[in-house]
């Protein structure tokens, strides 16, 4: 006989997200192999001594971490992929129904931080990777500023009146009845792999 799966959600009690993830999760395996108490100390000086406690940079760059390994382009999709995923939920330290921090509060951050606290964020991560034998020790193909010029290159090409006049010059002027309307507003896509991460902190 054919079954049919009934949708009937029970509560959950006395149910703790420690349980739900196994033990052999890649991000228990990160959190294990990654100590990321230094970036405290990189973003102290960006923050005032009063007013309302904002997100936990720990928290952030363990965002960054995810949209980096998941391969996400935008911040508004990391944040609905981390309310999807238990495992990421147990990574950033939030409870089920804790309430995530907003993708506009990521962007703020991230603005706040620049470029110089990713570009050292990312060296102590390598190196702790390279410590944990995770990584080779090998020359790499791109020197951190080859990936920032390729960065700027990238955010020069789409802003909307470089590339109308950059097109300009390439292509000769036509009649309004021949000529093809082209979208002023459309981004190139990310660069995917670690291309992409910093195309973004480069924003």
């Amino acid at each position: 006989m054919m079954g049919t799966q009934q949708r009937n959600f029970a509560p959950l009690v006395n149910v703790s997200l420690e349980a739900l993830v196994p033990a052999d999760n890649f991000y228990r395996h990160l959190e294990r192999t990654l100590d990321l108490s230094f970036v405290r100390e990189f973003v102290q000086e960006t923050y005032a001594q009063g007013g309302r406690p904002s997100i936990d940079p720990i928290v952030f760059f363990k965002l960054q971490l995810v949209l980096f390994f998941e391969g996400i382009r935008s911040e508004r999709q990391l944040m609905r992929h981390a309310a999807d995923r238990l495992s990421i939920l147990w990574y950033l330290g939030y409870d089920l129904g804790e309430p995530l921090p907003d993708h506009s509060s990521l962007t703020r951050i991230r603005t706040r931080y620049g470029i110089e606290v990713f570009r050292r964020f990312f060296e102590a991560v390598v190196e702790q990777c390279q410590q944990a034998g995770l990584v080779r020790k090998q020359p790499r193909a791109l020197s951190w500023k080859a990936i920032s010029r390729h960065a700027k290159k990238k955010e020069r090409e789409a802003d909307p009146l470089r590339r109308e006049q950059q097109s300009s010059s390439l292509f000769p002027p036509q009649s309004p009845r021949n000529s093809t309307r082209t979208s002023a507003n459309r981004i190139p896509s990310a660069m995917t792999g670690l291309s992409s991460w910093e195309h973004k902190i480069a924003g």
